[in-house]
Order: C-alpha cells, then sequence, then structure tokens
C-alpha cells in the first residue's frame, strides 16, 4: 500500500534523517504485479458489511483490497491515496470504485460517510497520525467502525521470510511502526471506543524472488545495498532447492465511532478529542 507523507526516524546516531525513499512513480506497476491481498484480513473486514455499506480505503493503492470487498460484499468502495501513479493502476483495472487523491490528515469527504474506514499496512507511512485518526473519526458514521491494519514487534521479528533473508530490516521496521499500544492511546485521544485487536496470518509459498528483487516491499529499501544483495543472494539460493514457504501475519486494531448517553435518555455523537478527557 502507498505511503501518504514523509517520515523519519533514528538512523544510528541523535539526529533524526529523511529516509522517505518510496518513489511511487517507479513501484507502482511492481506493486500492480506483485502485491496481493492477506485473505483473512479480507474476511475480517468484510464481516458485518452489507451491499448497501460505504466502505474507505486510506492509503488504497492500487485497490487490490477494495476489489476483493466490492467482489465479496457488492458494496460502495472509495480509495484515497496521494500518489496519482497508484491510483493510475487502480483505475485502469476499470472497477466499480471511486478514487481520490488526497492524504489521511486532510480528506475532502462528507462527514458520517462510512460505515468502515480501514488501512491496510499504511499507518508507518502517515506523518501526523492525530490528524489521520481525527480526520477518519469524522468520517465514520455513528456506530461506524475504523480498522488499522499494521504490525506489532513481534510480527515484524517473525516476518517469513523477509526478516529471515533480510534481517537488517527488523531494526528499520521496529523504528518505521507505531506500537499496537501507542496506536490504542492515539485512536482514543481522536474519540474513538471499544478497541479491539486480533492477529490473523495466512501461509504460503513463493517459488521466485521476483518481489524481493524488485523491492516491492518497502523496508528493503532502507537497508544498505550489500545488505539487501546478500539476502537476495541467500534467498535465491534458498529457492533453488525448492519453494520457499512463508507466513503472512498482520494485527487489527479496530475501534468504534459511539455515541455518547446524554440527560433525558437521547444520545450524541462525542466528537473527537472528548474521549480520551
Amino acid at each position: 500500500m502507498s505511503g501518504f507523507s514523509r517520515t523519519s526516524f533514528q538512523t544510528g546516531g541523535s539526529q533524526e534523517q529523511d529516509v522517505d525513499k518510496t518513489d511511487y512513480s517507479v513501484l507502482a506497476g511492481q506493486y500492480a504485479a506483485h502485491r496481493r491481498i492477506h485473505p483473512r484480513v479480507v474476511a475480517l473486514l468484510a464481516s458485518g458489511l452489507r451491499p448497501e455499506s460505504r466502505v474507505l480505503e486510506i492509503g488504497c493503492g492500487t485497490g487490490n483490497y477494495l476489489a476483493a470487498l466490492h467482489d465479496s460484499i457488492g458494496c460502495e468502495c472509495v480509495g484515497l491515496d496521494p500518489s496519482p501513479e497508484m491510483l493510475s493502476q487502480l483505475r485502469m483495472r476499470d472497477l466499480p470504485i471511486r478514487a481520490i487523491e488526497g492524504r489521511a490528515e486532510q480528506m475532502e469527504l462528507l462527514e458520517g460517510e462510512f460505515d468502515l474506514v480501514y488501512s491496510v499496512d499504511v499507518i508507518h507511512h502517515v506523518d501526523d497520525r492525530d490528524a489521520a485518526f481525527r480526520e477518519a473519526y469524522r468520517r465514520v458514521r455513528n456506530g461506524g467502525r475504523l480498522c488499522t491494519v499494521t504490525d506489532s514487534e513481534w510480527t515484524i521479528r517473525n516476518r517469513e521470510p523477509q526478516s529471515m533473508y533480510f534481517p537488517d530490516t527488523i531494526d528499520v521496521e521496529l523504528r518505521r511502526y507505531p506500537s499496537i499500544e501507542v496506536l490504542r492511546l492515539e485512536l482514543t485521544r481522536a474519540g474513538f471506543g471499544s478497541l479491539d485487536e486480533q492477529t490473523v496470518e495466512h501461509s504460503y509459498e513463493i517459488t521466485d524472488a521476483v518481489a524481493y528483487r524488485h523491492k516491492v516491499f518497502s523496508s528493503l529499501l532502507y537497508i544498505s545495498d550489500e545488505s539487501f544483495r546478500r539476502g537476495l543472494a541467500r534467498l535465491e539460493d534458498a529457492l533453488r532447492r525448492g519453494p520457499i514457504s512463508c507466513v503472512s501475519r498482520y494485527v487489527l486494531v479496530w475501534a468504534t465511532k459511539q455515541e455518547a448517553a446524554v440527560p433525558g435518555g437521547s444520545s450524541k455523537t462525542v466528537t473527537g478529542g472528548q474521549a480520551a478527557r
């Protein structure tokens, strides 16, 4: 999935370095060719949706998850992404998906428009997560849900095969990804409630290293050329002996836009930030 803004982290010293090396004008075609959905993520996102539901994906990229949700549910799907190259790949698929160029931190969309707002492997690209979660809160209807699909420290350390063949990506990713605890705090601060999380996994095999050679996994852009070449050589050597077993894991962090009770038995919407007070 496509990133939303530049990001920075400590790179071995005390000074923060601008390290956003993701050029989607180059990678969009590779993403379209090699990135695939996680079937368990799709199944959980689809749970509770109906054909009349409206769904927004933040950082939709080339639209794999939206396409899967539309195919399985028939719901109305909208994709938001800052990369025109990614959206061009989505539009070429000729799917009934509304593609909008924009950022998570400032959405030009109606308030209360969506039953579900979600992102998949995008939140670590977002520069101002507080602003993004406030924007998402405003776009979710009362009783609607937000789902942030991301990685925890454990899933990063146990990526198969990436962390095995490219171990230098582990520390890079631990600096890039917010912890689950931090995400829960930020979601609460934005006004969301009923937080929950699920870890899912999907087993599969790879028979070639094309996706890794083209660095369609953004963590490979942040390790040294020597580390990348060494890992790729080991991966290709293992593949010459046969397919490699892999496991894809994600953590889904769920949150709900709730209504707060008021005197007299009616209710009102909790505005962003009130739930944290």
